[in-house]
């Protein structure tokens, strides 16, 4: 078996899936009986000074039959005593020696508020501190949060205030919700941040009911954006941890969160470059037990894969993502469709035909429909087979060009050097 074993910034686990900060790590119960689980970390929900929440304060969205593909929440940090937080975090600590517990902290943007509660925290013998520079409602409207992590300046320089008192590793906890999320992480970083963590919820509206009006969820009639995340925002949190990863101003470890429910988003997390991941909404979802697949499914890949240890695997495809304009304007694929097992749903000839480039033909062999792409006119744009319902029936393939590599940069290059 392969050693799940990491080391993000110093801090150690016995393996990559820690629990968000969030509901599921409310209290000392609910983290222990994670750890029992099999989880390997957990972020406790963020402390500061309790709050009131509202109710009701959760919704999600559905999708196609998949109940959960997106959930919104109008949460905001702790609503209990930090005085009981720190005590649950000192008895699941000593319960729990060696996994890892983070304290995710939030106060008003003030130096002495920050030296404050790090030194209480890490009394109580945490691991480690995220900062909760993403949370974007509520708190965003308190100075804190959001309202902080979208501001460069504000992050660097509370990061720093951070370090000056800390002992234990520093995590910036990035907000989504910002034209480009490097310009904060590298302002983490500049403050001397351990390492970053990426997504918080993005900005959302759930949904209007159409009988009544209300916004979904409500409080008495009114309602609020709040935080949004589980599986539809993944593409979106794997973009950003990918972006961070192949900055080089940006040279700390990455946490990676945002729609991550089963073994597989973790490795694509990990591959791109987060050394581990957090998760929320799937445990929300289907309960601690999860983990267990989770642990098992990445075991088996890189057991498969020969990898020795998921350390090993961190970052392995930050080198294959670039910018638009490196890519090779040569490069082709085409459609190429199998009818002996396609069922003639037409989905591809329909898709391709009015949305796309009028390269599939319909055609009749010994009185059965068939399809056939006219491969010079195809532009491999995958869309035939990201409508198919059946595998296999569509199969993208490389065609090898006559025309050596070139991408749009050097094209502009070259187009500019001809013209001088």
């Amino acid at each position: 078996m392969a050693d799940l074993r990491i080391d993000l910034a110093g801090i150690k686990s016995p393996n990559p899936f820690w629990l968000a900060s969030a509901p599921p790590t409310n209290s000392g119960y609910q983290v222990q009986r994670a750890f029992e689980a099999g989880w390997g970390g957990a972020v406790w929900k963020t402390l500061g000074d309790p709050i009131l929440n509202v109710s009701s304060r959760f919704a999600a969205v559905s999708f196609n039959g998949q109940r959960v593909a997106g959930f919104n929440n109008i949460e905001l940090i702790t609503d209990r005593p930090l005085e009981v937080n720190l005590q649950e975090i000192y008895e699941t600590k000593k319960r729990f020696p060696h996994h890892a517990i983070i304290a995710s902290l939030m106060v008003e943007p003030k130096q002495e508020k920050w030296h404050e509660i790090v030194k209480r925290v890490e009394d109580v013998g945490v691991d480690g501190l995220e900062l909760n520079f993403g949370c974007p409602h509520g708190m965003a409207e308190r100075g804190m949060g959001s309202a902080s992590g979208q501001v460069p300046e504000l992050v660097e320089k509370q990061t720093y205030w951070v370090k000056e008192a800390a002992k234990t590793p520093v995590i910036v906890k990035l907000t989504p919700n910002i034209t480009d999320i490097t310009a904060t992480a590298e302002a983490a970083t500049r403050g001397g941040a351990d390492a970053v963590s990426m997504i918080n919820t993005i900005n959302s509206l759930a949904g209007v009911d159409l009988d009544t009006w209300n916004t979904v969820p409500h409080v008495a009639g009114k309602g609020a954006h709040g935080g949004y995340c589980g599986p539809a925002v993944k593409p979106i949190a794997l973009n950003m941890v990918a972006e961070c990863a192949r900055n080089p101003l940006i040279n700390v470890p990455i946490s990676g969160i945002g729609g991550i429910s089963n073994w597989q988003d973790a490795a694509e997390f990990i591959l791109m470059g987060a050394t581990g991941v957090q998760v929320c909404t799937a445990a929300m979802h289907h309960g601690f037990s999860i983990v267990e697949d989770m642990i098992d499914g990445l075991n088996n890949y890189l057991d498969d894969k020969g990898i020795a240890s998921v350390m090993d695997l961190v970052g392995r495809s930050v080198s294959r993502y670039s910018n638009w304009g490196d890519l090779d304007l040569n490069y082709k694929i085409v459609a190429e469709i199998n009818n002996d097992v396609c069922i003639n749903c037409n989905k591809c000839h329909i898709a391709c035909e009015d949305t796309s480039h009028q390269c599939i033909d319909l055609y009749s062999e010994d009185g059965r429909p068939m399809l056939k792409v006219r491969e010079e006119d195809c532009v491999g744009c995958n869309l035939c087979s990201i409508v198919c319902p059946v595998d296999g029936a569509i199969t993208m393939v490389e065609r090898k060009s006559s025309i050596s590599p070139m991408t749009w940069n050097e094209r502009q290059t070259l187009i500019s050097s001809l013209s001088k």
